[in-house]
């Protein structure tokens, strides 16, 4: 079986470019100043959950509810992020070629199957894993394995990760024991090994798989 994981944020969808104007929009829907949109963009940089909404509200003494400020920014982060038309397409492909596809991604289960469903992500692979369903975050290799069992095989028969993070992508693939595609971008770490491939977009990960299915 030719098996295939992808990384989400700054692999398939365009989370860096997107949150931005998300936390933007956010604070127009609220009302809310130049100060908490620095907070905002500072705090929810790198991952965001419904607890910092808990903090924010403590931090500015806001007269707001946590859980609806949460539901707010998994809106706008949704409505923010896209997977261009080519890797959508690309993704199909894979698949009308023999291969499964899944996607394993860290992060909030809600706002993760938000932008699956909004970027039409959930109808070109055939089953994903979120860390926040597990509290398990890559490159723990249980969310490789539930990966894999959510698209109908295992770690057994190989495969591929194609992902941003060096560690957690690309060090978590290989203990997996799947071969890997890194999407440059980060700083590499001196004390990593490299990736099978490196490349500058999904597609051109897609592609290298797409070629060695012939």
């Amino acid at each position: 079986m030719r098996f295939a994981l992808f990384d989400l944020d700054n692999t398939l969808v365009n989370r860096a470019t997107a949150f931005p104007h998300a936390i933007t929009g956010l604070c127009n829907d609220w009302g809310y100043g130049p100060d908490i949109e620095a907070w905002l963009t500072t705090e929810l940089a790198d991952r965001a959950a419904p607890a910092d909404f808990g903090r924010l509200i403590a931090e500015f003494r806001l007269p707001d509810d946590e859980a609806r400020l949460w539901r707010g920014y998994v809106d706008r982060i949704a409505s923010s992020v896209t997977c261009d038309a080519a890797t959508l397409s690309g993704l199909d492909q894979l698949r009308s070629k023999g291969w499964t596809v899944g996607i394993a991604t860290n992060g909030a289960a809600d706002i993760q199957r938000a932008k699956l469903a909004a970027t039409g992500l959930l109808d070109c692979v055939d089953g994903f894993a979120v860390s926040g369903d597990i509290e398990v975050r890559k490159p723990d290799r249980r969310l490789f394995e539930l990966a894999a069992e959510r698209c109908g095989t295992n770690l057994s028969h190989g495969g591929w990760m194609i992902g941003d993070n060096p560690a957690a992508d690309i060090g978590g693939g290989r203990a997996a024991g799947l071969r890997t595609i890194w999407l440059h971008g980060r700083p590499w770490p001196d004390d990593l090994a490299p990736a099978e491939r490196t490349v500058r977009a999904a597609i051109d990960a897609i592609t290298i798989l797409l070629n060695e299915s012939e």
